[in-house]
């Protein structure tokens, strides 16, 4: 079978399903997309949020929690520690399948009656660290999502194996960091991106085993430089203090320098690392990994997001954990020992094994349209069957499916092989991980027929502008967490915690002036998004395909130039 050209029934652009494509539906027994990558991997990010956060009481216990499901949703919560309770069973809501209504329908109405955790934590492996969502295995954490074995790191994303890091963005194994993104095994590096094995270093991009150096890109094992030029050791620590980092208006000048600075250095066109046969953007230590996207450890894959934690293997369509999945095709948020999973959105834990169109599920194996079960298997619609009858209702709904499909208020129809319809997410547009990546605004999110947040009425008084900080951390007195200061991005209110003063004193960094949903937003614009453009190479001009959108100015080489030129 050769390559075959579709038009993508969301955005209406072309799209290519190549042999391998086909092979691999046809080993999953699923029919091919017609929706397009980008489109595919827009609407899985609809059904995850993990950072817009919500008061709330349990449903259960009454207490109050955290949640990341806003009280005005139609859903129960339930706080962390009674959804992983034997307190109830999700069996209990178990419903017959009727073959007359429309099988989405059907599961929608599971949907509103199940209890859902307020936050998606391993809650029985976390200390002193209540206010984080997707994560585990921490100590002494706060405001951190997307991470896992971590102690006294606050407000950073997606950082794993780390240490006393602060306002970090896809990190792993870094410690007493600060303002970093895409790095890795470093040790008191701050404002730098994209580098690795690094100590000593300020204001850095694309670094390995550097120590003491600042204003730097594109360096090998150098020591003492500025702006890449080299200094005595004397030299160079005379030269860092004239940067005066602890004064706020100076640490802005200095951003600005850096930022033209690097823009001098070559870039390879793409952020990678001893990979073979791949393509993507920061993909690193993987095979025949395809249009990956912050991908590690990756296998026999293709548009795999978000998985970091390897191994992975033989998976599309795939956003978001990793460690031992397999076998995986339009899936959110699965991984851990997973196999065989379609279609589905928070099926954990190992012994997941063949399922389709189900949502938060732990240890189950043979369920088809299930939501809230555990260690349960040959189940649909959270209703227990025998094997053989299993079997048979689950062809007959797939044929049911196909036959009478569920069709969304624009038009897009949903058969058996598509991802679950926007209309079954539990997040509004604006709150999920696809506001982020596909940004939108209100009335494009509702011409597209999908639902949006409007902000929360403010009932809080600001008491310093951020304007007014100290221009010096030294200067910033104790009681400063008692003030809500107004951000100078988005200019709502936030305070600074006890936690956050001691770290920025102890390193000598002024106070952030914006909150740190905006300091998120300026770092997730220092990395490429999952787009890829037709470039060349500024030495040889071969052609590669490229995350750097060509307007942007940086300088690009293909790999060979790159490893030739820079190393």
């Amino acid at each position: 079978m050769g390559p075959e050209t579709r038009k993508c029934q969301n955005c209406k652009n072309e799209f290519t399903i190549e042999p391998a494509d086909f092979e691999f539906y046809a080993r999953l027994k699923v029919p091919p997309p017609t929706f397009c990558p980008e489109c595919r991997m827009q609407r899985r990010m609809m059904f995850r949020n993990a950072r817009k956060l919500y008061k709330r009481k349990c449903g259960l216990c009454g207490k109050d929690t955290l949640a990341n499901i806003s009280p005005d949703k139609p859903f129960k919560v339930y706080c962390t520690k009674c959804w992983w309770s034997d307190k109830w069973d999700g069996m209990e809501f178990g419903q017959d399948y009727d073959p007359n209504r429309n099988f989405f329908e059907q599961l929608k109405e599971l949907s509103l009656k199940i209890p859902y955790p307020g936050l998606f934590n391993n809650h029985s492996t976390l200390v002193n660290s209540e206010y984080v969502n997707h994560a585990g295995n921490l100590k002494n954490c706060y405001l951190i999502f997307d991470a896992d074995f971590n102690e006294n790191c606050y407000y950073s994303d997606n950082i794993n194996h780390s240490k006393d890091c602060m306002d970090c963005y896809y990190v792993y194994e870094n410690q007493l960091c600060y303002e970093n993104v895409n790095t890795s095994r470093n040790y008191n590096t701050h404002f730098s991106d994209d580098c690795e094995d690094c100590h000593g270093v300020y204001f850095s991009r694309d670094m390995a085993g550097c120590s003491d150096c600042f204003g730097c890109a594109g360096l090998r094992r150098k020591q003492y430089h500025v702006f890449n030029r080299p200094y005595s050791k004397e030299d160079y620590f005379k030269k860092l203090a004239e940067f005066k980092l602890f004064s706020y208006s100076e640490l802005e000048k200095i951003k600005k320098e850096v930022q033209a600075f690097w823009l001098k250095s070559p870039q390879k066109y793409m952020h990678s690392l001893q990979n073979v046969n791949s393509s993507g953007e920061y993909v690193y230590y993987s095979k025949n990994a395809r249009d990956c996207y912050m991908a590690s450890g990756v296998e026999d894959g293709r548009f795999v997001q978000y998985v970091n934690i390897a191994p992975t293997k033989d998976c599309y369509d795939y956003t978001e954990w990793g460690n031992n999945a397999q076998r995986l095709y339009e899936c959110m948020t699965v991984g851990e020992g997973a196999d065989s999973v379609r279609f589905s959105f928070g099926c954990v834990l190992s012994g997941t094994l063949d399922i389709d169109y189900s949502m938060m599920t732990g240890f189950c194996q043979h369920i088809f349209g299930c939501i809230g079960l555990f260690k349960k298997s040959y189940c649909i619609l959270n209703k227990q069957y025998s094997k053989e009858d299993y079997l048979k209702l689950r062809a007959k709904i797939i044929e049911d499916m196909n036959k009478n499909s569920y069709v969304d208020a624009r038009g897009r129809v949903w058969k058996y092989g598509e991802f679950l319809p926007y209309d079954l997410s539990f997040f509004d547009y604006n709150e999920s991980w696809a506001m982020y990546y596909f940004p939108k605004t209100k009335d494009e999110v509702l011409a597209s027929g999908w639902r949006w947040k409007e902000d929360e009425p403010i009932t809080y008084k600001i008491t310093k502008k951020a304007e007014d900080l100290p221009d010096d951390i030294k200067d910033v007195p104790d009681d400063i967490f008692k003030e809500i200061i107004e951000c100078l991005g988005c200019k709502k209110g936030f305070r600074v915690v006890l936690q956050e003063v001691a770290f920025l004193r102890k390193r000598g960094f002024p106070l952030p002036r914006k909150c740190h949903e905006c300091r998120h937003l300026d770092r997730l614009s220092q990395i490429n998004p999952p787009k890829f453009y037709s470039r060349k190479c500024a030495l040889c001009e071969k052609d590669v395909v490229s995350p750097f959108s060509p307007e942007k100015p940086d300088i690009l080489y293909c790999e060979e130039c790159y490893n030739r030129e820079v190393g």
